[in-house]
């Protein structure tokens, strides 16, 4: 008798599991190599992270980046970047890519869409005739563009918002994944992942859960969080998802970047993570440091010539002064990118620091003495981190 087919193989194989809390190590086996994880993946919305080449992008050890199918798609266009090799070509990106699926500018392009159950109608930034973005044009444009992780048009409501909308939101979103999964081309080269929608509503969340995990998609995403709503309820609405999510697929949590909220968030299950946070922090002058951030507009670092941090190994830190970047932050563009590039190495290494963390089985450790580095002088980590963490075993000196 023949031997049966070998299904596919599951994208997220578990190195590590911590033993007190929900963290785990692994890795994802995507088209374009596996990706060590729990992972941060730059947010490259026109084909790079905003200030950075793509070879930068890589020497800083990325190995899958996000760009934006909504922006992708209107300017320059899909039909280019697929001519031009599809957007690992375009790019020149030899590593995973993941492309949004549009449902996002809903919320940060609220005054210019209009949704409906046929999909979402956006009135361009930049002009020009109105644009019917639905379930099967989203997947249209993702084929085109290639990415190896493509997502589900969702129907997404800003997480401050509350009534009736929610639930509708939440229902369009299973029925739109089941018309995604039907217009997408290229199953087995593009990984199509699920969005969890349902609000700060548990009951809502659980909903969508039990509907969406039983369509076959090979991983799933927490959508709808982080607008505004309070840490309490961000949290709670994390665990619930992780705790009812499948075990063997990747939970990609979105538009999650500060450092507190990703350790906290691994601690919770989650295992990948995106936000422009730290290349828009950068434009501003900011530079994240295991203690916080440093200003380096401010005069107190006009004389100061030590690097940004004195145990970063990124190219910004072996070579610059913060007084330099200060100089340099007055009247040149270039202070920008060399932020952005230190900004991103911090991510890169904070995430490495968190899986060999898991996989030596010191985990907990890790999470207190990041805490204490942080806010040690600050009056201790914020209450809701306290107690998000205590909830998955981890208490906090």
């Amino acid at each position: 008798m023949a031997a049966p087919a070998a299904g596919p193989v599951p994208v997220l194989r578990i190195v590590a599991e911590c033993g007190r809390s929900r963290a785990r190590a692994g890795e994802l086996r995507l088209p374009h190599g596996s990706v060590p994880c729990p992972v941060f993946m730059p947010v490259g919305t026109r084909g790079t992270a905003k200030g950075l080449t793509a070879a930068q992008l890589a020497a800083l050890g990325c190995r899958i980046c996000l760009g934006n199918t909504f922006h992708l798609g209107t300017r320059p266009g899909s039909e280019l970047v697929r001519r031009s090799g599809g957007l690992h070509g375009f790019m020149d990106w030899p590593h995973n890519l993941l492309t949004d699926s549009g449902g996002f500018q809903m919320v940060s392009l609220l005054e210019l869409s209009e949704v409906s159950e046929e999909g979402v109608r956006f009135q361009p930034p930049h002009g020009g005739e109105q644009i019917l973005l639905s379930p099967e044009k989203s997947m249209e444009i993702q084929n085109a563009l290639g990415a190896d992780i493509v997502m589900q048009l969702d129907d997404v409501v800003s997480s401050t918002t509350t009534g009736p909308r929610v639930e509708e939101a939440m229902n369009r979103s299973v029925r739109w994944l089941d018309r995604c999964l039907a217009a997408h081309a290229r199953p087995q080269q593009q990984l199509l992942f699920a969005i969890i929608q349902g609000g700060l509503d548990p009951e809502l969340r659980l909903r969508c859960i039990r509907a969406m995990t039983q369509r076959d998609v090979p991983g799933f995403a927490i959508g709808g969080l982080s607008g505004g709503e309070a840490k309490a309820q961000f949290w709670r609405t994390v665990k619930l998802s992780t705790e009812h999510l499948p075990r063997d697929k990747p939970r990609y949590l979105m538009g999650v970047g500060y450092a507190t909220d990703l350790v906290v968030c691994v601690a919770l299950g989650c295992d990948m993570f995106d936000c422009v946070f730290p290349t828009r922090t950068a434009r501003f002058g900011s530079a994240l440091v295991p203690w916080g951030s440093l200003q380096l507009k401010n005069q107190q670092f006009a004389k100061d010539f030590r690097p940004i941090d004195a145990d970063c190994g990124c190219p910004t830190c072996q070579r610059y002064s913060r007084a330099y970047l200060h100089a340099l932050l007055r009247s040149n563009t270039a202070a920008l990118h060399l932020l952005t590039l230190h900004n991103i190495a911090y991510q890169m290494k904070l995430m490495g620091s968190i899986r060999d963390s898991i996989v030596q089985q010191r985990f907990p450790e890790f999470v207190r003495e990041f805490m204490d580095t942080m806010y040690g002088g600050r009056g201790g980590p914020p209450a809701w981190a306290r107690e998000a963490l205590e909830s998955v075993g981890i208490t906090l000196a």
